[in-house]
């Protein structure tokens, strides 16, 4: 890849990862314009987007004793980690990062998420935050294992950590398709890291919101930006794990990328809005009772494909 080539891939990653987030902000207001029987106008669309100029210049609120430093840290770590794990997802065969251990590094930054969202709910020396991160670390024990056991399916089909490799080993057939548990799951991951929907625990209404409970200003648009960011960058990330990429006829291989993480995004946002908010104490239950073994069992088959070559 030329150097222009380079800046240019790096440049358009977060924008595109940008545009995606506003994209399913938009959808979901339109949905829930909908549900509450209002027209479905301009108006309702641009609805969520409204506040952002007042919350850019609102000042941050003043809480007693709070740690500043790790507040701060954790707030912005969240959008800055969707954003980083986007550099690996190839878009039409490009990615700004191609790298051979790609998964793990989408895995990091998803990881690196629980460590913002902790901060962000201790930082403000507040019960309703701390409660609301600790919920996220709580739900977290739930979700990452079968997700990983997800991310690991897609790896041993490939036999391979490059995210690229990993999207052309699919030959036409999917991993969708013959890794459904994987991919179910991983769908469920995708919401659950960003604490949205049936896992929007974390920020629950009794809790007066949780980890957003005490943000405002800018603090509180960087971790909405952020639940976002991280739906868009999953949604994106699925494509080249279980879609096959950009492989697709007729069209060129970003068009397919696209129409694929649209499809995908499209799925989420109805889900989030259609799934009840599930406790994370239930969750680590069916996560460990039967996510667990069915990722185990869906890890397996791959596996023993690959043997069998």
């Amino acid at each position: 890849m030329t150097e222009t080539g380079a800046w240019w891939t790096l440049l358009a990653a977060p924008a595109i990862l940008c545009a995606l987030a506003v994209l399913a902000v938009a959808a979901d207001a339109l949905l829930d314009a909908r549900d509450a029987g209002r027209p479905l106008t301009a108006a309702a669309v641009a609805r969520p987007f409204t506040g952002v100029p007042r919350s850019l210049l609102a000042r941050p609120r003043r809480l007693p004793a709070p740690d500043v430093l790790l507040w701060r840290a954790g707030v912005v770590t969240v959008p800055v980690a969707a954003v980083l794990a986007t550099l690996v997802i190839p878009f039409g065969g490009t990615a700004v990062a191609d790298v051979s251990v790609g998964l793990v590094w989408f895995n990091a930054m998803e990881v690196l998420t629980w460590a913002g969202l902790w901060l962000a709910g201790w930082g403000p020396n507040s019960a309703f935050s701390l409660v609301g991160g600790y919920r996220f670390l709580a739900q977290g024990l739930a979700y990452e294992l079968p997700l990983m056991f997800a991310l690991i399916s897609t790896a041993t089909g490939a036999q391979s950590l490059r995210v690229g490799d990993i999207a052309a080993a699919q030959h036409g057939l999917w991993y969708a398709v013959w890794m459904p548990v994987a991919f179910v799951v991983y769908l469920a991951g995708v919401l659950a890291f960003s604490f949205l929907g049936p896992f929007a625990y974390p920020a629950g209404r009794d809790l007066a919101g949780g980890v957003l409970s005490e943000a405002s200003g800018p603090d509180r648009l960087l971790l909405q930006a952020g639940r976002w960011l991280w739906l868009a960058a999953g949604a994106a990330m699925a494509v080249p794990l279980f879609l096959g990429g950009g492989a697709g006829p007729g069209l060129p291989a970003w068009a397919w990328s696209l129409v694929k993480t649209l499809l995908v995004l499209a799925l989420l946002v109805v889900a989030l809005r259609r799934l009840p908010v599930v406790r994370a104490d239930r969750y680590v239950e069916l996560a460990w009772v039967v996510l667990i073994p069915l990722t185990i069992v869906q890890v397996l088959v791959p596996a023993l494909v690959d043997l069998n070559r």
